[in-house]
């Protein structure tokens, strides 16, 4: 099969298109013919050797966390998942990757809303994992007010919505030009950057109860001063989280909290109460421009490759 893959750490010059080995399902998986699979920082992270100490990767290395596409295969133990289904998900977390390639498989998963384009599906599942990992470890319920810092990135879209299924009100920080698209999310949206308490005063007058940050722009000390409790913190994007007392959100290997909320993710978006904007649509052979395009950190939702 084709792949894109990385024999080295390095920039996006080392992503290569190659012939490789299919994977199997093994069990309690399924594999999948690829339609579609996200891009989030996590590969581009990966694959400049930014992580290293933390998550190391096996060379070659085939980047993408999710994908979406159709069951060929089903492992051992499976039920409810039948080959030809149409399903959306995550890779097997100790892998750190490989949906970006023809055939992946997947150790997370649910059906592919009807309300979705593959492409929608592709790049959700890795997005719904992260924003429901934080929200819950964050016990946001229903009467508080969530701020997301860098809320119209591709977690943040989602983790407003999620928090809004739940009862949230939402203020989500973001450059002015991005106003527009986060009050069409239901989003109370508010400029980023110094002076940030001074703006939220007039729009969460008893204050904001939980922060997450999807920006990892070093405004930690000021998210936490915020609400008075680094606890009240939970970031997906800023390494510096422990000199700030804040939880650092990602998955750990062998499990996931967010994985459950895939299902009622796919619920939500077949009663419209779910999208997945998407910033941009690149083929497979453009990889290396999708990782370039994620790390500006300018991209208006979610960044996603299609598979031949």
């Amino acid at each position: 099969m084709l792949a894109m893959q990385y024999h080295r750490y390095g920039g996006s010059e080392v992503l290569r298109l190659e012939e490789v080995e299919e994977p199997h399902a093994g069990p309690g998986q399924v594999r999948i013919a690829v339609r579609a699979t996200g891009v989030t920082p996590a590969d581009w992270y990966l694959r400049s050797g930014m992580l290293r100490d933390i998550a190391t990767v096996d060379f070659p290395h085939i980047p993408g966390i999710d994908a979406a596409g159709i069951v060929d295969e089903v492992g051992e133990g499976v039920t409810g998942t039948a080959v030809g289904d149409a399903v959306f998900g995550l890779v097997p977390v100790a892998d750190h990757g490989g949906a970006a390639a023809q055939y992946a498989v997947l150790e997370a998963w649910a059906p592919k809303p009807q309300s979705w384009s593959f492409e929608e599906a592709g790049g959700a599942a890795g997005n719904i994992d992260a924003a429901t990992r934080g929200l819950t470890a964050l016990e946001a319920a229903e009467g508080m007010t969530l701020l997301i810092e860098g809320a119209a990135g591709g977690v943040g879209t989602i983790a407003a919505q999620l928090a809004q299924a739940r009862g949230l009100t939402v203020i989500g920080t973001a450059s002015e030009t991005n106003h527009g698209f986060l009050d069409r999310l239901g989003v109370i949206p508010v400029t980023y950057g110094a002076g940030l308490a001074d703006r939220l005063a007039p729009l969460a007058p008893h204050g904001v109860d939980v922060v997450l940050d999807a920006a990892g722009k070093g405004t930690l000390a000021e998210l936490v001063a915020l609400v008075g409790d680094p606890h009240r913190v939970v970031t997906f994007a800023d390494f510096d989280a422990d000199r700030h007392g804040v939880r650092f959100s990602r998955s750990p290997a062998g499990e996931s909290p967010g994985w459950a909320g895939l299902p009622w993710a796919a619920d939500l978006a077949d009663h419209g109460r779910l999208t997945v904007p998407l910033h941009a649509v690149f083929p497979l052979k453009e990889t290396a421009t999708a990782h370039d395009v994620s790390a500006t950190g300018r991209a208006r939702g979610k960044i996603v490759i299609t598979v031949p």
